[in-house]
């Protein structure tokens, strides 16, 4: 079972202009959210650790994960609103986004949702801005510093200056995360926003110093890299005509834990002895899942027959 930590929302696309002012197609999403999403489609078992307003929002992101197959038991569920995240995409679908989240629902998880964890919890993956707002990264902490040891911790810091402008804030909760987290899957654009200037290579070598068996850097367009302490390996871009690249990384998330645990792999041990052949494969395999969702409007992630 995963277990998978933070922010449900609506992503609203603006998808041009009307006579009165803009179109807009409202579509579920929240970076955790979609890697729940992913990893049902995947053929997972997962539960979702959030907390989902009781308004007609929230009940709409409800009837997602029930339809998806993802386990709710984990859910609270409050009369705070949902968040809401507006998005521009450019020329090369690289998408921009503006937050309305102060106070909603998704910052607001208490501790008493751990009463309600699942059994047979094998990983528990965190990471967005629900990991450095509100009562939910105070919760989200505990848990980590509970599971320690009991459960793989996969992180994706998933960088937010739009909600939390402040990079001190990430930067200390990266440094918080990296002796408590397994596997460590970030972007280059946030890697450069923390560390400009940083190889990607010292990077690596810094986070597996920490504690981290597996590190993964993933470059858009450009494919994606990983490190363990013994192995290096590359993957290629897959080609596709891109719509967008909204939940491209969530999926290329949800990819990589499917590979790992469909081969038994989500353990310290597992990670640290993957051979370089195996960790290209394991790459290859995100990326090709990221390219089906950025040949799609919004985070549509695929289903484990089409990667």
């Amino acid at each position: 079972m995963f277990l998978v930590c933070g922010e449900a929302l609506f992503d609203v696309f603006a998808t041009g202009e009307t006579p009165t002012g803009l179109a807009m197609d409202a579509r579920i999403g929240g970076s955790p959210f979609n890697v729940a999403v992913g990893l049902a489609r995947l053929g997972q078992p997962v539960a979702f650790l959030s907390q989902l307003s009781r308004g007609f929002l929230g009940e709409r992101l409800m009837r997602a994960l029930d339809a998806e197959g993802v386990d709710t038991s984990t859910v609270q569920r409050s009369d705070a609103p949902t968040t809401l995240s507006l998005i521009g995409v450019d020329a090369r679908g690289v998408p921009a986004y503006a937050f309305y989240g102060e106070g909603c629902a998704d910052r607001r998880l208490d501790l008493t949702a751990l009463d309600a964890l699942p059994p047979g919890v094998k990983a528990i993956n965190v990471g967005s801005y629900a990991t450095v707002v509100g009562s939910t990264a105070e919760t989200q902490r505990t848990l980590i510093e509970r599971m320690q040891g009991r459960a793989l911790i996969a992180y994706d810091p998933n960088i937010r200056l739009n909600v939390e402008p402040r990079l001190a804030v990430w930067r200390a909760q990266i440094d918080w995360m990296l002796p408590r987290t397994q596997l460590l899957k970030v972007s280059d654009e946030d890697l450069s926003l923390v560390w400009p200037g940083l190889a990607p290579a010292e990077f690596a070598e810094r986070a597996l110093a920490q504690g981290v068996k597996l590190v993964v850097l993933t470059r858009g367009a450009e494919g994606a890299l990983g490190w363990t302490a013994a192995a290096r390996a590359e993957a290629a871009p897959v080609p596709v005509a891109v719509i967008d690249a909204v939940g491209a990384g969530d999926t290329f998330q949800a990819a990589l834990l499917t590979w790992l645990a469909e081969r038994d792999a989500l353990s310290d041990a597992a990670l640290a002895a993957l051979p370089p052949e195996a960790l290209q494969d394991a790459l290859a395999f995100a990326a090709r899942a990221a390219a089906i969702t950025c040949s799609r409007r919004g985070a549509d992630m695929p289903r484990r027959s089409e990667v």
